[in-house]
């Protein structure tokens, strides 16, 4: 396999809810290798991740970039220790850490939220919508790495 898609978020959490959003819009999309929507727990897919034995692991979730709303930015490994994603059992750095054995290429991409509560905001739903095209079109290269 080439690529997998892993989503991570809470629908119930506004923003926090873009991975799933994602991942639903990808799921029909013949075009892409495989796509999880793992909601709050990704560490509950290390078996699948290591069972499909992926090129590249791309994850997405919202991620509190100090950024304006919707702004999308591929988070360098060394970067993520210090970001903040309040839903997760265990901090994605780790999560990464214990996959990089297995897999050669790991991408973090994440979405500055707006809102942690309610429905999508809109312009993160944008950006959400924006990025499924970037996926499809296998042009990650465009994201821009956070500084």
């Amino acid at each position: 396999m080439d690529i997998l898609i892993l989503c991570i978020g809470n629908q119930e959490g506004g923003d926090d809810g873009i991975g799933p959003y994602i991942a639903e819009r990808l799921k029909n999309d013949s075009s892409q290798d495989m796509v999880l929507d793992c909601g709050t727990i990704p560490e509950n897919y290390t078996g699948v991740i290591k069972r499909q034995k992926p090129k590249t692991l791309i994850l997405i979730d919202a991620a509190e970039m100090n950024l304006h709303p919707g702004e999308i930015r591929i988070i360098p490994r060394e970067k993520l220790a210090t970001m903040h994603f309040s839903t997760h059992g265990i901090p994605l750095s780790v999560f990464i850490k214990y996959l990089e054995k297995d897999v050669p290429h790991i991408i973090f991409i994440g979405i500055q939220p707006e809102t942690m509560q309610g429905t999508l905001s809109d312009p993160v739903k944008k950006s959400g919508d924006d990025l499924i095209r970037i996926l499809q079109r296998k042009k990650i290269e465009q994201i821009p790495v956070l500084q």
